[in-house]
């Protein structure tokens, strides 16, 4: 029921800010109901067809604060609760004060900034009862220290050197192609592609010529030769590392199929190639982009991944750096909705990594890295994958406000939203490994069709 009425206030809330529902307003200028036949008449159907489904979740959501006192729920289960029961009536208020009196500043920001407070609260009360139905006891201790074990050089697969001349190039292709991490590129590349799609549409339309076929593919270029020199630098400086981790002890410097010296030029000529093309675009992207490759290699690698458990977090700046350059190829210059785009991928990144690290724990604890669940435990993750997915959706939500992103942004938002909260309600519920892959998977789906909501909705306005 916490769940539902969560994602039964989500889709209220960003579906409210849209374009369609404005224009609803002022189909219907009358409160509660609305004068007129609904045939016929597309405002008056969204209009009753809002007040309706707000009716519906707000049953909803006092069914669900019924049951937590009913069940005995935690007191801060409770709280939030009740944080949400005075808050929904005041956002009935305001919708009403809307309806009556138009879309006068400041009344829809208020109604906005108050469903999301409605929203955030259920999202709490959610993270707080899985915690309490489903966490468990005997788990690694609190500590911001992990002992790091020998190096086990054991048996490595046979050397470059024994095959044929064909296999041997086959091999040595393959084995660079992999330092570049490739299936980072596809989705750090549609952050950018949506980051200038949605800077497009903002500056003059679709038909803006700053989004021109050379802007596109040298900031992709760019792009997707700058994630290669950054996986490349993570793969050298992490190759001692690899060895213990099952997941990556088959990496070709880990396992000797490349000189360190070779993967090391050849990291150095994809960063100086990337730079090179980003600079034709403009010099913020081309400074970006070098933020990009030094925050991803030096910053999270060195400092960040095995210093803090909060390296998860903080690394999300990397991430979402994409967003920017996207956003500054098109306008050469920063502005809110691009920031937001980042803000969205940057919120994004726990909610989706913690889940790996969930199913790689014992692999991470084996490398010596702080990760949420080696060091806090699995409950603790599980919750904050809450905390972080409410966030990532809120930020989503404010991007429909600022933006004129269209219905089908809202519905991805919505729907996608809602299967991924579901994956991590039985993450809690399960507790496996198939578990976390399932909300991995999960939160990749979320992410990428709600960028290509972004960058189809943007080039339709």
């Amino acid at each position: 029921m916490l769940a539902a009425s969560a994602v039964g206030v989500y889709l209220l809330v960003v579906a409210g800010a849209t374009t369609s529902i404005a224009d609803a307003v002022h189909a219907c200028t009358t409160w509660p109901t609305c004068e007129g036949p609904i045939l016929g008449d597309v405002g008056l159907a969204i209009a009753w067809t809002h007040r309706l489904l707000a009716a519906a979740v707000g049953a909803l959501v006092v069914g669900a604060a019924v049951v937590g006192v009913r069940t005995g729920a935690r007191r801060r289960v409770l709280g939030t609760l009740a944080v949400a029961l005075v808050l929904y009536p005041v956002q009935i208020a305001l919708g009403a004060f809307v309806a009556l009196n138009g879309a006068t500043a400041p009344f829809p920001g208020a109604h906005l900034a108050t469903g999301m407070a409605i929203f955030a609260a259920l999202v709490g009360a959610l993270a707080w009862q899985l915690e309490a139905e489903t966490g468990t006891d005997d788990e690694t201790p609190v500590t911001e220290t992990v002992e790091v074990p020998e190096i086990d050089d054991g048996p490595e697969g046979p050397p470059i050197g024994a095959l044929s001349t064909r296999e041997r190039i086959t091999a040595t292709a393959f084995a660079y192609f992999r330092l570049t991490k490739p299936r980072l590129m596809w989705l750090l590349c549609l952050v950018a592609a949506a980051g200038m799609a949605l800077a497009a549409a903002h500056v003059a339309g679709p038909a803006n010529p700053d989004l021109a076929t050379s802007t596109i593919l040298l900031t992709l270029g760019g792009g997707v030769l700058a994630i290669g020199a950054s996986g490349t630098f993570n793969h050298v400086l992490e190759r001692d590392i690899d060895k213990r981790m099952d997941r990556t002890s088959d990496r070709p410097i880990a396992t000797h199929q490349l000189p360190v010296r070779n993967a090391l030029a050849f990291g150095i000529a994809l960063a100086v190639a990337s730079l090179a093309l980003f600079w034709q675009v403009n010099a913020i992207v081309a400074a970006l982009g070098l933020a990009a490759i030094l925050f991803y290699s030096v910053v999270y690698t060195l400092v960040l991944k095995p210093n803090t458990v909060q390296n998860t977090v903080i690394g999300g700046f990397a991430g979402s750096l994409p967003a920017l350059i996207g956003w500054v190829a098109v306008t050469g210059s920063f502005d809110l909705p691009g920031l937001a785009l980042a803000g969205i991928i940057f919120l994004w990144t726990p909610a989706h990594f913690y889940n790996l690290a969930l199913a790689y724990k014992e692999d991470y604890a084996r490398g010596g890295f702080p990760m949420m669940p080696v060091v806090r435990g699995e409950t603790e993750t599980r919750k904050h994958i809450v905390y972080y997915l409410g966030a990532t959706l809120i930020a989503a939500g404010v991007m429909v406000s600022i933006t004129s992103l269209g219905p089908l942004y809202t519905l991805t938002t919505a729907l996608l939203g809602a299967v991924f909260l579901w994956a991590v309600v039985r993450l809690h519920r399960e507790r496996t490994e198939q578990a976390a892959f399932r909300a991995f998977h999960a939160s990749n789906a979320y992410l990428g069709a709600l960028l290509i909501a972004i960058v189809v909705d943007a080039l339709a306005i």
